[in-house]
């Protein structure tokens, strides 16, 4: 009753197979296996990449992960991904990542909410902001560093002093006020 052809899962292009996505290396062999659609939604998730011979100016935003090998100047905004400076790449501009993983170099803010990672030739000149920061021996920093989970927050940390304080001069001028009685 149903054929084999309609029971392909939806997205999987008919003609695909593996030989179509693998570079071919003189002396291979080549599989006639077609990629399952596991194989399909692990290259899917694959990082963007700037290689060695691009510049980018201007602003660069995404929300997948990134692999930078070549040189960027100006703003780089990743809400959800994960940001990897390659050995030869060059980042001059304000960053902000899930996770910032260096290996090149880095001028400027550097905003990592989960990891920042400065690998053995990563070097950063700028601020660093990020919950956990991991340095490994050999790597270059330079600047301003806040590491750590942030407490609550800043407008509740004052109200609560400014309570306490009010509350310490109550109590003070109380107990002043019974002394002289």
């Amino acid at each position: 009753m149903w054929k084999k052809e309609d029971a392909k899962p939806e997205g999987v292009a008919d003609n695909f197979s593996a030989s179509a996505v693998s570079s071919k290396a003189p002396g291979a062999t080549t599989s006639s296996t077609p990629l399952s659609s596991g194989a399909l939604s692990v290259s899917s998730r694959s990082a963007a990449c700037i290689s060695q011979g691009i510049r980018i100016k201007g602003e660069v935003t995404g929300s997948e992960d990134l692999f930078v090998d070549g040189l960027i100047d100006g703003k780089l905004n990743l809400t959800n991904g994960s940001l990897t400076i390659g050995p030869n790449g060059t980042v001059k501009a304000d960053v902000n990542a899930r996770e910032v993983i260096v290996r090149g170099r880095i001028e400027g803010k550097v905003t990592g909410r989960d990891k920042v990672q400065l690998s053995s030739t990563g070097q950063v000149t700028g601020e660093v902001v990020t919950d956990r920061l991991a340095i490994e021996e050999g790597a270059l920093l330079k600047g301003k560093v806040e590491a750590g989970k942030q407490p609550a927050k800043a407008s509740e940390t004052k109200a609560a002093a400014a309570a306490a304080t009010s509350k310490s001069t109550e109590t003070a001028s109380l107990s002043s006020g019974t002394a002289a009685d």
